[in-house]
Formats: C-alpha cells, sequence, structure tokens
C-alpha cells in the first residue's frame, strides 16, 4: 500500500479536487498556449485558418481531458504504467508495419479524425512506466546492476523502435528523460559516467560511419550535424535553415518589428514557421523581450512542478511529477538551442506553441498526471 492509499481519508473528494488543482500551472499553460495561437495567426497572414481554428479546439479538447486525468487518483496511474507503456510500444511496432509516411518519415498511424504519432506518447508512458518500477524498488537496490537492467532496457526499446522512424529528436528526448528518472530516482553517479563514455564513442563512431556500408545516420541527419558545425558551408542548401533563423532573431533586436511584421516569415523565407522555427518568428516580431516573456513563463511552469513534486511525500507521484516537468523542459531547451544554433536541428517542436495536434493533446495530459498527484497528495 502506498503512503497516499494509507492516507486516502486526508484526500479531497469530488468536486472540491477542482479546488486543488495547481491553478497557477493551468494559466500558465493556457498563456503559453495563448502565445502559440496569436503566432499561428501571424504566420497564417492573419487568418485563423490553417493552423490557429484546430490548434485552438485541439487545445479545448486538451484541456478537458487534463482536468479528467486529474479527478483520477495517481495510484490509478501507477497501477496501469505497465500497460500504459506496453500500448505505446505496441504503437511504435504499429507504425513499423502501417504508419503513415510525411515529409520522409513514417511516424504517424492514421486514425481518420486525426493523426497519432505514438512517439509523442512514449516520452509520457516511459516516465509512468519507470517511476512506477522505482516506486515499487526498494532504495537500497536502485543501484544494483541486475536491477539496473530493467529499466535500461524500458528505455533503450522504444529509443530504437523511434531513431528507425528516423526521428532523432524524440529519440534523444527519450534517452534524457528516461536517464533523468534513473538519477532522480537515486541510481550511482557510475553508471552515469559509463553512459557519457559510450555517448561519445558513439558520437566518434557515427563520424566514422559516414560514407561506408554500416552508415549509423541517414544522409540528412549528417547534413544537420555539418549545419551546426558551420551554416555558412552552404547557406542555400542544408544550412539555409539556420541561417534564415538567425537572421530572423537579429532582426528582431530588442522589441521587435510588431504583430504580423516579420519579414523572414511573411515572405516565406524562414522554413516551417509554424513547427519547428516559431520561435524565430516569435523573436522576430517581438524581439528579445517577446522571446524572454515565453522563456520565463515555460521557466515558471517548471518551478510550480518542482515545488508540487518536493512537497508529494508519495515516491511515484513525486517522481512521475519530476520526470515530466524534465521532460517538459527538454522540450522547450532542445528547440530553442537547435533555432539559434546552439545545437544541431533535429526536428523537435516548441511546446504548446508549435503546430501540431500529437504533442498538444499529449503534454495536455501529462499535466494532468502532474495535476492528479497534486489533488490527491494528503492535506
Amino acid at each position: 500500500m502506498s503512503y497516499l492509499e494509507h492516507n486516502a481519508k486526508y484526500v479531497p473528494t469530488g468536486f472540491r479536487k477542482l479546488l486543488y488543482l495547481n491553478w497557477p500551472v493551468v494559466l500558465l499553460l493556457s498563456a503559453v498556449s495563448g502565445a502559440g495561437f496569436i503566432m499561428l495567426y501571424s504566420v497564417a497572414g492573419g487568418s485563423v485558418d490553417p493552423w490557429m481554428a484546430p490548434q485552438v479546439k485541439r487545445f479545448g479538447v486538451g484541456i478537458v481531458l487534463m482536468i479528467a486525468v486529474a479527478m483520477v487518483p495517481i495510484w490509478f496511474w501507477r497501477n496501469i504504467s505497465a500497460l500504459a507503456f506496453s500500448a505505446s510500444l505496441l504503437l511504435l511496432v504499429g507504425v513499423e508495419f502501417f504508419g503513415a509516411v510525411g515529409m520522409g518519415a513514417q511516424r504517424w498511424i492514421d486514425l481518420g479524425f486525426m493523426r497519432l504519432q505514438p512517439s509523442e506518447l512514449t516520452k509520457i508512458t516511459l516516465v509512468m512506466a519507470l517511476a512506477a518500477y522505482y516506486d515499487w524498488l526498494p532504495t537500497n537496490k536502485t543501484s544494483y546492476p541486475g536491477w539496473v537492467m530493467l529499466p535500461l532496457l524500458l528505455i533503450v526499446v522504444p529509443t530504437a523502435l523511434v531513431l528507425r522512424q528516423p526521428d532523432l529528436g524524440t529519440a534523444l528526448l527519450l534517452l534524457l528523460g528516461g536517464g533523468t528518472i534513473m538519477f532522480l530516482a537515486g541510481v550511482h553517479w557510475a553508471y552515469f559516467a559509463t553512459v557519457i563514455a559510450a555517448g561519445v564513442g558513439t558520437i566518434v563512431a557515427v563520424f566514422q560511419s559516414r560514407g561506408t556500408t554500416w552508415q549509423l545516420l541517414q544522409d540528412y541527419q549528417y547534413r544537420r550535424i555539418d549545419t551546426f558545425l558551420d551554416p555558412s558551408n552552404d547557406p542555400l542548401g542544408a544550412g539555409y535553415h539556420i541561417t534564415q533563423a538567425k537572421i530572423a532573431f537579429g532582426s528582431g533586436g530588442w522589441t521587435g518589428r510588431g504583430f504580423m511584421q516579420g519579414t523572414q516569415s511573411r515572405l516565406n523565407f524562414l522554413p516551417e514557421k509554424h513547427t519547428d522555427f516559431i520561435f524565430t518568428t516569435l523573436a522576430e516580431e517581438f524581439g528579445f523581450i517577446g522571446a524572454s516573456t515565453l522563456l520565463i513563463l515555460y521557466v515558471l511552469i517548471i518551478v510550480f512542478c518542482v515545488v508540487s513534486a518536493l512537497s508529494n511525500k508519495d515516491r511515484f507521484a513525486s517522481l512521475l511529477t519530476l520526470g515530466i516537468a524534465m521532460t517538459f523542459f527538454l522540450f522547450f531547451a532542445v528547440n530553442m538551442a537547435m533555432v539559434t544554433g546552439l545545437a544541431p536541428v533535429v526536428g523537435v517542436p516548441l511546446p504548446l506553441v508549435s503546430y501540431g495536434g500529437s504533442a498538444m493533446l499529449v503534454i495536455l495530459i501529462a499535466f494532468g498526471l502532474v495535476q492528479s498527484a497534486h489533488v490527491h497528495r494528503p492535506r
């Protein structure tokens, strides 16, 4: 019996649960999404179609789902964590056989009314499964080699399936998110040092394999790495994306060119302006102040989640909240680093701002789990 189940009589019930929602997080999520609606309206040339209107509808559905998930006791989500993770793995395998192809990648399953991206769902179910595992495992066994192998397997299997799609960005998020849960659970630092050393070796192998029969990455992924190292080598080809993004950032200055006045996006110089590179559009139109404001909103979401986790005495609830907060952090940190030239372009959208149905719904459902952990802690 968990700490929360043992103290269930101190947990709010019925409609009182709505009062115990972490409302600052709800408001912050709404503010970030609102910024996304504004930017999607702008990049469409002052029209709610084709991006803003669907995104608003998805946000409405997502908020309802978030509250619904929050009303369910957190121990229920712990008990179905293994089932949820297994289902997401089956969906990833399903992508291999009947997944829909888009922009040269096979990452989606067409459900008719929407295209589901199982890799987005796996980011959350992996955190759930690892949090449930370490909640079950006695803390004095977390660093035993035999008990470290299972969580490593849980991380490696979906990462390998996602890499086959291919989706390097999501694969990196799975690795980092899973590793974070292991670290927070108390796994010894020597394991992480070993993984870092292996990562360095993998990077060397990636570069050595280029042009051989055992090439580890796709050609376009190597071009992204080349672009990251020196975008000026091919400013009209592989380096075009990041070159135009930097121009947009620079032209925004402190206060920006003004709403719907960004030349890079309005004249279609900026690629993927409604998805991966939407942050550059915001920076061009609202400048350093606008970009910093969005970053502050993101950071505040993380802060409120961390505070909630640290005050929660249930191990699963605390690890789950911290894991989702870190996954959310990796989302926006990788995207911002990518579009500013600090990291290779790996195709990670800006959470709640970039256009995308699966990503928005999964993020809001994930915060529903955070809310469930917050609501059902004993008062």
